[in-house]
């Protein structure tokens, strides 16, 4: 199917008629929704909402209506590792080009259907996220409404790039040691632009080595302190029991990857509340990467953890917010996650549906989206398919509306198939 691309709100309201609106919790079949301006002013059965004379209606027969996604874990200042390593993208690009690769990322996110993205970390490039969101907020680029964490937080010594022991090379985060410096490192990002502060609580200390923990929960609990009294939450990059332990003991928001969490850890993040962004898709990734042959070759160790650690967190009922870490794999492919999720993790589409909007709107205190009803922001989307029966029809992204611009859609005959505008 050709589609037109456009960032021009409309001015008039519209009549959205999909064959069903999957509404953030369950699918309606027969349901339209009704926006105005940049809200949603309706959504209900198709007889119940009122059009004014003036709307103007769009058709979306076979299609399902959803809330526009949300992607947890993004790093729109990376691309694929088998296209350049982390290493070389650090060391060897400049800023310049890295900011250019982003706005492109940023449009695939958005034309994928993601309408917001928590992107965790520049990876090196600096502050640069926080001039992408405002380039995304000003109309200057497309791209999804982008919560920032600018440059994360990492403990002095454990990150990288690592290089010979002789150079003093740029990281891919910032150095810090102590609690003073990791109030101060906190602080500053807040200050430069961040929604969220990220901590790295465990890593590798040298080439090789498996991940350690890397903070004291003392230094973590110093950062959390510092972000909860500017308003921010904090998300953790956590893949051992112990760093998952003392993030959690330390009052951060989300737990990221989970890798060789237990039994045990999960069980005070259940008790604590705090939710598992579980980046599955990340792991298959890597694992294809660095050589495995998927469907042919038994599964690398890597991979095997982590199908344990996500059935000992589901057995223990933590909450999951939805997040491939996209960047690892190539941007736009944000439905990986959904799909192994489903065809490989167990869970169903309709709780992967759940994650990426309106659990993901929760977890992210994101009040204003995340669900297909009156008084919401205008971030809707329209697959071909049912995608509460089969995840992957949200690959078939048909209908894109964010703050109720269209900015993708079915075109009609004799419009041109490169209709861009900012």
């Amino acid at each position: 199917m050709s589609l037109t691309i456009s960032a021009l709100a409309e001015s008039q309201p519209i009549l959205l008629r999909p064959a069903a609106v999957f509404d953030g919790q369950e699918v309606h079949s027969g349901w339209a929704v009704l926006v105005n301006g940049n809200k949603i002013t309706a959504a209900g059965p198709a007889a119940e909402v009122n059009a004014t004379p003036n709307a103007r209606t769009i058709d979306l027969a076979g299609a399902t209506l959803l809330p526009g996604l949300i992607e947890g874990h993004s790093h729109l200042l990376l691309h694929a590792y088998n296209e350049t390593t982390w290493n070389d993208q650090v060391t060897n690009e400049s800023q310049a080009l890295r900011v250019a690769r982003a706005t492109v990322h940023a449009q695939r996110t958005l034309l994928a259907g993601f309408t917001t993205a928590r992107d965790l970390g520049t990876e090196g490039a600096g502050f640069a996220d926080v001039g992408l969101k405002q380039a995304i907020e000003q109309g200057i680029i497309p791209g999804p409404r982008l919560i920032v964490v600018t440059r994360a937080l990492v403990a002095k010594g454990s990150y990288g790039p690592k290089l010979s022991p002789d150079l003093d090379v740029p990281q891919g985060a910032q150095e810090v040691s102590g609690v003073d410096e990791c109030v101060r490192g906190a602080r500053e990002q807040i200050g430069k632009g961040a929604d969220w502060v990220k901590v790295y609580a465990d890593y590798r200390w040298g080439k090789d080595e498996p991940s350690r923990p890397t903070f004291s929960q003392e230094e973590i609990a110093a950062i959390v302190n510092a972000a909860h009294s500017a308003g921010r939450p904090v998300a953790s990059h956590a893949t051992t029991a112990e760093g998952i332990r003392r993030s959690v003991l330390a009052g951060v928001d989300t737990i990221e990857h989970g890798d060789s969490g237990t039994a045990e850890v999960f069980a005070l993040m259940k008790q604590r509340g705090v939710p598992l962004c579980p980046t599955v898709a990340a792991s298959d990734a890597i694992a294809q990467y660095r050589g495995w042959k998927k469907g042919s070759e038994p599964e690398p160790d890597r991979i095997k953890e982590k199908h344990a650690s996500m059935a000992a967190a589901r057995k223990a009922g933590v909450s999951f917010a939805f997040g491939g870490d996209v960047g690892v794999f190539p941007h736009g492919e944000n439905a990986r996650e959904m799909e192994l999720l489903v065809h490989e993790y167990g869970f169903n589409p309709v709780e992967v549906l759940r994650q990426a909007t309106s659990g993901n709107a929760a977890i992210f205190h994101l009040a204003d989206r995340g669900s297909v009803r009156a008084g919401l922001l205008a971030d809707v989307i329209a697959v071909a398919g049912d995608p509460t029966q089969d995840i992957s029809a949200v690959r078939a992204v048909q209908f894109v509306m964010k703050n109720g611009a269209i900015v993708k859609q079915p075109m009609t005959p004799g419009e041109s198939t490169s209709n861009v505008t900012h």
